[in-house]
C-alpha cells in the first residue's frame, strides 16, 4: 500500500484514536484508571519511517522482538521509549539493554545473570503451555523466583505472557487471570512490588485489561497493511 506521508499520518491517527477509545472503555469496564495501561506499539513488521511517526502521534512506547531491528530503529528514532519483547540471547544483551526501558521477556536464570541491574525486567511465563513458546512454566516460577532473590541488583517488575490465539477473545481470559494470580503469589513470596503485567495483543487486549494488564503489546491493529521493509 503506497501512501503519501500525509495519508499515512491520517490513517495512523485514526487507528490510534480508535485503539485509545477501546482501551479507555476497557479500563472503565474494569473500574481502572486509564493511565494504568500503557500501549506498546510492536513495530517489528513496519519500516523505520512508519515507526518514527508513532511518538509524534501519541504512542511513544515502541517494542521490538529482534535485537538487530531494535538497534537500527533506536538509532533512527531518538524520541521513542523502547521495549524489548522477543527472545534475547545473552550475547546480544550488552548492546541491546542500554537502549530499552523494559525487558518484557526474561525467560531464564542465565539471562537474569546477564541482565543484572542493567534494566528492569518482566519474567516471561508460558501460561498457555504451548511447546513452541518460550518462558518459565507456571509451576516452576516459585523456585525460579527463590533463585533470583540471590541476584540483589536484578530489578523484576512483573510478569509477561502471551495467550494462545483464539477466535473468541474470552477464551484468553483464563491465561491472563492465571498470570495475575501468579504475580500475586510471587509478590507475597518475594516481597517484590511487581506492579506490571504485560499481556494482551491485538486480538485480546480488552480482555487482558479486564484481568489487570498494565502493558498491552499491539501490532496488527495499528499497522495492518503497512508492512514491508
Amino acid at each position: 500500500m503506497h501512501m503519501t506521508d500525509d495519508e499515512l499520518k491520517a490513517l495512523l491517527t485514526g487507528r490510534i484514536a480508535s485503539v485509545k477509545a477501546r482501551v479507555t472503555a476497557a479500563c472503565h469496564r474494569a473500574g481502572r484508571p486509564r493511565d494504568s495501561v500503557t500501549i506498546v506499539a510492536i513495530t517489528k513488521t513496519v519500516p523505520v519511517h512508519i515507526a518514527a511517526l508513532l511518538p509524534e502521534l501519541g504512542i511513544p512506547n515502541l517494542g521490538e522482538n529482534r535485537p538487530q531491528e531494535l538497534w537500527k530503529k533506536a538509532a533512527a528514532i531518538p524520541g521513542a521509549t523502547w521495549h524489548f519483547t522477543g527472545h534475547l540471547q545473552r550475547n546480544k544483551a550488552e548492546r541491546t539493554l542500554p537502549l530499552v526501558k523494559l525487558l518484557h521477556t526474561l525467560d531464564s536464570t542465565r539471562l537474569a545473570e546477564a541482565v543484572g541491574g542493567a534494566v528492569p525486567a518482566l519474567l516471561e511465563v508460558n501460561c498457555s503451555r504451548e511447546p513452541a513458546k518460550s518462558g518459565f512454566a507456571p509451576e516452576e516460577l516459585p523456585a525460579v523466583a527463590d533463585g533470583l532473590l540471590s541476584l540483589p541488583c536484578l530489578r523484576v517488575e512483573g510478569l509477561m505472557t502471551m495467550a494462545a490465539h483464539a477466535e473468541d477473545p474470552e477464551e484468553c481470559r483464563p491465561t491472563f487471570a492465571e498470570l495475575r494470580a501468579l504475580r500475586d503469589e510471587l509478590r507475597a513470596r518475594t516481597g517484590w512490588p511487581l506492579p506490571h503485567l504485560s499481556m494482551g495483543m491485538t486480538n485480546d487486549f480488552e480482555i487482558a485489561i479486564g484481568e489487570g494488564a498494565t502493558f498491552i503489546r499491539l501490532g496488527t491493529v495499528l499497522f495492518e497493511g503497512l508492512g514491508g521493509k
